[in-house]
């Protein structure tokens, strides 16, 4: 239930990912852009290969990729809030999100690890 859920929650914030990349474009914002692209649609494709592991321990370390793109996209996302690129109200919701897709990783991966043992 839980992967259903984060390839759902991950490949839905990857599209409001890529809409972020386009405004930004516009506001001729290239460096900081191209980053949140990467890690933010990083984290479904992670998700996806992970949820089509052939072992756990290949789900695991996917998961895990998948948690660090998650936190590494709050990070840019953070960056482009507190430099004034983009405004407070329109990234907060993105970065609510970020934090949930992060934690919700966090607990798939100690949870895999836990019953891994």
């Amino acid at each position: 239930m839980a992967e259903s859920l984060i390839k759902d929650k991950s490949y839905f914030f990857a599209l409001e990912i890529i809409r972020l990349y386009k405004t930004l474009l516009k506001q001729n914002e290239y460096v900081l852009s191209k980053q949140l692209l990467k890690s933010g649609t990083s984290i479904g494709a992670n998700v996806e290969e992970a949820l089509a592991g052939q072992s756990r321990a290949d789900f695991l370390s996917k998961m895990s990729i998948a948690s660090k793109e998650a936190r590494e996209t709050n990070y840019w996302l953070r960056l482009l809030k507190d430099s004034g690129i983009i405004s407070k109200t329109e990234i907060e919701p993105l970065l609510a999100e970020s934090e949930s897709i992060a934690n919700i990783l966090t607990s798939i991966v100690k949870t895999t690890a836990l019953n891994k043992k």
